[in-house]
Parts: structure tokens; C-alpha cells; sequence
């Protein structure tokens, strides 16, 4: 029976009566291991649980009874109730509005040019008090949040010292809508769900690239320089450079949701999807996303072949041998070229963003400052130096923490499940993830990408799925707090 006092927007999931004894750790980083297909421990009598302190707004009738639930420790509460279904739905528009810029691909709906900040700004005035509500605090305290706030701080403190201050401030705004989505994203993604609906989202945007990437390449539509196709959708993949990075981050997530299904249906669909990446891929003409692309098969293979690595990672090298074979000749000939204009380019400005940040190795020149600091006024194409030269060697190191530091909640997910005879979804998408990561890490060598949303993504994901599988392994492995 629902006790009078219970918010019913909150909709809390109870543990089971075996389930009530757990005593969790104070933060969620203290919860080493993951177990999400049995519950951690039983309990045989009610003699052995220890009730804790119940909070203020619980009436004396039910803190008299002794057979009532204790409240959970503060740092579990976010497992024990549900809601943001309202701010997620927000979520869920501000992200189709960013991945696919409606009013670009529809002049008509030109007056939605502002409609992203609209709906972000919307989204924070509903989560904010909601998530008050349920947990009493502004977000949870991750590891990864800390970073991306630190992040931010250094390019507060970038701004006073760049050799253009206005256009640094600007960066930082932009940055800061960046962080913000990733807190929203890592409190609000509270079922599995919201995290499946949120990656399919993308993974249609990005079908959707990889479709226009052909179409465009076949017809000799090459905007750019007459040699290259540009994207179907401008902002985050008007570059076909940053766009093969795209395409590389969601390709293991396609074939990790492939291994992952239960129909054939669904795993032709998801093999279908993950072929047209691989094409859009090819249609981009990027290096780096084929150095990428390259690193991230080996490492998906790497991780999915266990016991016979030699082979598959021989079969997944034949393979792609064989696809270059097949590929344009325009393609490889692109690839074996490694001293034109556009590599020169980026290898002195490399070497120049390396100087920059030594020069000034605590704040840096300013967010987007490094363009003034070219010798082509370019930017640094790299987005590890982009941080080192324009926010300093402290921000450097929280940068590369941040993408890091999901490998090991992952890693998690993949070691609970990785002795089931048959493995859960989530262990094939714990790997895709890391795959996804692994491609993103070096792509971004060669491309400016280190405030734009692509990684923020990624690592929100791996959290989300970690966290999602931590609540269920504390539930017992009912998972009924993860599949609503």
C-alpha cells in the first residue's frame, strides 16, 4: 500500500522485502563492482537489518513502526526513484534539433534557428527544481561532472588573459551549453530505456548523413573545393572531416546494438545501418577518420574476440583490406598521400599550438584564441593541443581525464556480464562504447573538436550505462528500475 506522504511524480521503485538490508556506499565511485544479474546479498530475518534515521517529513505514525522501509543513504536515492520524464523529453527535442537543424534542411522553418536554445533553456528550468526535488542537489557528484565543470573554470579563467577577450567569452557560452546538457544528460538518463532511445536518436541522424554522403558523392555533388562532399547538415557536420569522426564514434555502437539484439529483425537492421556508416565513411575522404576507423575495429575485435584473437582480428584486417580494394580509386589515392597542402598545413600548425602552450602553460591564449596565433589563421586541428594552447596544461590534463575516466565504468559493465553464457545487451554495447571512445581519441588528433558535443555524448553514454547497471545489480537484477 502507497503511503499518503509519497510524491506520485516521483514514482520511487521499491526493493524487494530480501532486498532491504543493503547498506550502499557514500558515493557511487566507492561502488567498485558490478553484479547485474543476482542481488549482492540476502537477508534471513528481519532481526538483521539496521534501521537508519528516518527524514523529517515523515509522520510519527510511520516512524513507530518498526516493520517500515528506513530511507535510503543520500548517495543511493537516485536508484530508488524515477522522473525527469518531462525534462527528458526536452532533452530528447534539443537533441534531434542539434543532430539534425531542421530549419536548415527546410528553409521554411528558418524562424527555428534559435529554437535549440529555447528548448535548452526550457529543459534546465524543469530539471532544476526536479531534480531538487529528488535528490536535493543541483546534480549527482561523478567523477566526470567534476572534470567537465573543471574544464569550464578553465575557460572562465582563459578569458582575462586572451589576446581577444569578446571572442573568448563567446567560446565559453557555447561551452557552457555543452557542459550543462552533459549534467542534464547524466541525472536524467534514468532507465535503460531513455539511454537506448537517446543513442537511436543519433544513430538515425547519423544514417540519415551517411545516406546524403552518398547521394551526394555519387551524383558529383562535391561542395567542397570540387573535391570533397560536405555535409547534408551544417554546424557539427558541415566538415567532412568532422563528420568521418561522427561516423567512427557510431559505428560500434551500430554493431554493438546488433550483437546486442534479440531478432533477426532487428540485427539485419542494425547490421544494415552499421554497412551505410562504413560508406559514409569512405565518402568523407578522411585520413584521420580511416586512422580512426582503422584503431577502433581493432580494438571492437580486440575486445569481442576473446579467444580466438588472432584470427578475428585477421579476418577484421582482410576485411578491410578488401574494402579499400573495392573502395574509389580517388579514396586510396587520397590515403597514400600524406605531403599535400592540407597535411603541411596541419603539421606546422600542430607544431605551432605546441609552442603556444608552452608559452603559456597555466591559462593559455583563450578559448578559439589560437587562430590569432597561426601562422595560416587556422586552428590547431588537433583538439588535445586546442586545449593545451588555448586553456592551459592543468585543463590539458582534465581534458584527457574526462575522455579516460569512462573506460573504467565500462569495464565494469563488461566484467559482470562477460561469464553469462549468454551475454545481456549490455555487455555488446559497454564494448561498442569503449570502441566508440577509442575512435574519437584518435580522430581528434587530427581535428579541432575538444568544446563541440561529439565527446560529451560519448562519455554521458558510459556513465549512464554504468550507473543504470549499478542500480540494477543493487536491485537484485529485477531490473525493473532500468527497463521503464
Amino acid at each position: 500500500m502507497r503511503n499518503k506522504f509519497e510524491l506520485e511524480d516521483f514514482e520511487p521503485v521499491t526493493p524487494s522485502p530480501r532486498r532491504r538490508h543493503l547498506k550502499l556506499a557514500q558515493t557511487e565511485d566507492e561502488l567498485s563492482q558490478v553484479r547485474p544479474l543476482k542481488p549482492i546479498a540476502s537477508i534471513d530475518s528481519p532481526a538483521q537489518f539496521e534501521p537508519t534515521s528516518w527524514p523529517a517529513f515523515v509522520p510519527d505514525s510511520i516512524r513507530s513502526n518498526d516493520s517500515a522501509r528506513p530511507a535510503p543513504p543520500p548517495a543511493a536515492k537516485w536508484i530508488l526513484k524515477r522522473g525527469h520524464s518531462l525534462t527528458f523529453c526536452g532533452l530528447f527535442i534539443f537533441t534531434f534539433l542539434v543532430y539534425f537543424r531542421p530549419y536548415e534542411l527546410f528553409p521554411s522553418l528558418a524562424w527555428l534557428s534559435r529554437s535549440a536554445l529555447v528548448v535548452a533553456i526550457l529543459t534546465l528550468a524543469v530539471f532544476i527544481p526536479t531534480q531538487l526535488g529528488l535528490e536535493n542537489r543541483i546534480t549527482a557528484g561523478l567523477r566526470e561532472v567534476k572534470l567537465a565543470l573543471g574544464l569550464l573554470l578553465a575557460g572562465l579563467l582563459s578569458i582575462p588573459l586572451a589576446l581577444d577577450p569578446s571572442l573568448a567569452f563567446k567560446s565559453v557560452a557555447e561551452f557552457f551549453k555543452v557542459i550543462v546538457i552533459f549534467i542534464v544528460i547524466v541525472n536524467v538518463v534514468r532507465t535503460e530505456k531513455r539511454l537506448r532511445r537517446l543513442i537511436q536518436l543519433v544513430l538515425f541522424a547519423s544514417f540519415v548523413l551517411s545516406v546524403a554522403a552518398l547521394a551526394d558523392y555519387a551524383s558529383g555533388n562535391l561542395a567542397l573545393e570540387g573535391r570533397r562532399i560536405a555535409g547534408l547538415i551544417g554546424g557539427l557536420f558541415s566538415n567532412p572531416n568532422d563528420l568521418a569522426l561522427h561516423l567512427v564514434t557510431m559505428i560500434p555502437i551500430s554493431l554493438a546494438l546488433c550483437l546486442g539484439s534479440r531478432g533477426p529483425l532487428k540485427k539485419s537492421l542494425y547490421l544494415v545501418c552499421s554497412l551505410l556508416l562504413i560508406t559514409g565513411l569512405v565518402a568523407t575522404f578522411s585520413r584521420g577518420g580511416f586512422i580512426g576507423f582503422l584503431c577502433m575495429i581493432g580494438f571492437l575485435a580486440w575486445k569481442i574476440a576473446r579467444r580466438n584473437r588472432v584470427f578475428v582480428g585477421a579476418l577484421a584486417l582482410t576485411v578491410v583490406l578488401f574494402g579499400v580494394a573495392l573502395a574509389p580509386s580517388a579514396y586510396r589515392s587520397r590515403l597514400s598521400t600524406a605531403s599535400d597542402d592540407s597535411a603541411v598545413a596541419r603539421t606546422d600548425d600542430l607544431k605551432r599550438s605546441i609552442w603556444v602552450a608552452a608559452r603559456h602553460p597555466f591559462f593559455g591564449v583563450g578559448m578559439d584564441n589560437y587562430i590569432l596565433y597561426s601562422n595560416t589563421n587556422k586552428a590547431t586541428h588537433n583538439a588535445y593541443t586546442q586545449v593545451a594552447a588555448e586553456m592551459g596544461f592543468i585543463a590539458f590534463a582534465l581534458y584527457v581525464w574526462f575522455l579516460v575516466s569512462p573506460f573504467n565504468r565500462l569495464r565494469q559493465v563488461e566484467a559482470a556480464a562477460r561469464n553469462s553464457k549468454r551475454k545481456p545487451p549490455v555487455y555488446y554495447l559497454a564494448i561498442g562504447l569503449q570502441a566508440s571512445l577509442v575512435g574519437y581519441m584518435v580522430v581528434s588528433v587530427f581535428a579541432s573538436v575538444a568544446y563541440q558535443w561529439y565527446a560529451y555524448y560519448l562519455v554521458a553514454y558510459g556513465v549512464c550505462l554504468q550507473r543504470l547497471t549499478l542500480a540494477d545489480s543493487i536491485l537484485g537484477g529485477s531490473g525493473d528500475s532500468n527497463k521503464r
